[in-house]
């Protein structure tokens, strides 16, 4: 059995956290990211904005199993974090995004946010289903989202109220 440790992300999980995310994007149907990412872009992120909170799961040998972070969203004010979560290909259903999900609602809520709002495409039913279980409500939803590999998409939009 794999034992997790949760732990705040920094610059020198960027590059393993790209390799993650790299293999869910060239798989398709569960991201809306169309291109490969570097570490160093990560790095950026990560850096972006000081109100930003990254998680990682690792494993006993400090192999990253998935993260997941929340940042200000850009259009529904600054009491509003948007979450992105992510886990290795394969290892769904260990506990990853449960995991995840406690260390970042308490951090969130330390961090001034109000909310929590999850944008999962339409066709995603592990990620629909995953935000629903951590108790995400629907609110809303996007319909033909376009994307840069020319795309289109629903997304459904979900919120949990940390207050």
């Amino acid at each position: 059995m794999t034992t997790l440790h949760i732990r705040r992300a920094g610059r020198l999980d960027c590059t393993q956290m790209a390799e993650l995310l790299n293999e869910v994007i060239s798989i398709g149907g569960t991201t809306a990211m169309t291109r490969p990412v570097t570490g160093a872009e990560l790095a950026e992120w990560l850096q972006a904005d000081p109100r930003a909170i990254w998680h990682v799961a690792e494993d006993e040998n400090g192999g990253i199993l998935g993260f997941q972070y929340v940042e200000p969203h850009g259009d529904l004010g600054p009491e509003v974090a948007q979450i992105a979560t992510f886990a290795r290909v394969g290892r769904t259903g260990l506990g990853i995004g449960s995991q995840l999900f406690l260390a970042t609602k308490e951090a969130a809520r330390a961090g001034g946010y109000a909310w929590i709002n999850a944008e999962i495409r339409a066709d995603n039913a592990s990620g629909l289903t995953y935000y629903q279980s951590r108790g995400f409500e629907d609110w809303g939803r996007i319909e033909g989202k376009v994307m840069a590999d020319g795309s289109v998409f629903d997304k459904v939009l979900k919120r949990y109220d940390l207050g």
